[in-house]
């Protein structure tokens, strides 16, 4: 019989589930706390619980955790990747960023993608499976306590669509915010979708103070859909008409990311275009020269492309960055350590 997945669960949900066990309430807080503040690994660690309780918690459950299968620091910046392996020996990435404002990790929310991206490592064999919120969590939890150091911000834009995985990704961020766990502001949280247009409406109603990001990418539908499969069934009209409406309603401005691929969307007529789309709208653009992909045939613009390129869109009013690269020396891009790892696996 399937173990329960404890980490994943509520407080509300845990009271009920200790009542099944025969337990009283008050154990629910106690059990939240060992996973979510003390972030403990094992229930024999949970010491102020009886020893019959964790014998039948052992028996009965899981924390949904991960274990480090591989880990690269670079020496450049001291960002750190992770390769982490699920209970199933799935494996997934994260990577820890250090800013000088604090630390935030970049997380999986999927073992692959199924979205098809055609500059992106972690698409190319497709998803496995959906992560479990605590899976999210255990990510958080265990490269805090590699580092020694408190996590302060998390990006959901490792490998997966976040909103392909709705239902555990909404319970990431209502756990990860608990006061009686980690207390994360869900201002340090930021999703990041492809543009999945109906989910980005239902996220809307979830009145969450997260940051979304949407990964655009071109300036107009021909584009898009050559790089972007799904941009075929969300076209840009009405997914810049969603993201007009995002901002509007929860008043949070919304990030647009530009991989920029060269010869494909990064022309001064590709920056005027994009310009026009976006100069009306509550927004910032962060420009990221895209990760050389072996396996796919695109490669990332010239230095002084990218900057011209911010430079049109700043001199239209579009607020615009260029994402600085972290973690260079040591394939820190999305699914390119997952990707290794499997083609190893194979060889």
């Amino acid at each position: 019989m399937a173990k329960t997945d404890i980490k994943s669960m509520n407080i509300e949900d845990l009271q009920l589930f200790m009542a099944d066990l025969g337990e009283p309430k008050f154990r629910a807080k106690q059990l939240f706390e060992w996973m979510h503040q003390k972030q403990v690994s094992s229930f024999d660690e949970m010491t102020n619980l009886s020893k019959g309780l964790r014998e039948k918690l052992q028996q009965n459950t899981t924390l949904g955790g991960v274990e480090v299968v591989r880990l690269l620091v670079s020496q450049i910046d001291g960002t750190r990747k992770y390769l982490f392996a699920l209970e199933n020996d799935l494996v997934i990435e994260s990577v820890l960023m250090k800013y000088e404002h604090g630390n935030t990790v970049c997380i999986s929310t999927q073992a692959g993608c199924r979205m098809g991206c055609r500059f992106c490592a972690s698409t190319i064999d497709g998803v496995e499976r959906n992560l479990t919120a605590g899976e999210m969590l255990s990510q958080v939890y265990e490269i805090q306590k590699d580092c020694g150091e408190r996590i302060h911000g998390v990006v959901l834009m490792g490998s997966g669509e976040p909103l392909d995985n709705y239902g555990n990704v909404i319970k990431f961020i209502h756990l990860i915010n608990h006061p009686d766990g980690q207390n994360m502001g869900q201002r340090h949280i930021t999703l990041s979708t492809c543009g999945l247009i109906e989910k980005m409406y239902q996220l809307e109603e979830e009145h969450l103070q997260i940051t979304l990001a949407v990964s655009l990418h071109a300036p107009n539908d021909a584009i898009r859909k050559e790089i972007m499969p799904v941009a075929k069934a969300n076209p840009m009209d009405r997914l810049l008409a969603a993201c007009l409406y995002y901002t509007e309603r929860t008043k949070r401005r919304i990030t647009f990311e530009y991989a920029m691929i060269e010869g494909v969307n990064d022309s001064d007529d590709c920056a005027k275009e994009l310009a026009g789309k976006l100069r009306e709208m509550l927004c910032h653009v962060n420009l990221i020269p895209v990760n050389d992909v072996k396996e796919r045939d695109y490669m990332k613009s010239s230095a002084e492309r990218v900057k011209r390129f911010a430079a049109i869109l700043q001199g239209s009013g579009v607020e615009t960055t260029i994402r600085r690269k972290l973690g260079s020396d040591i394939d820190a891009a999305c699914g390119q350590l997952r990707r290794s790892h499997r083609k190893g696996e194979r060889e």
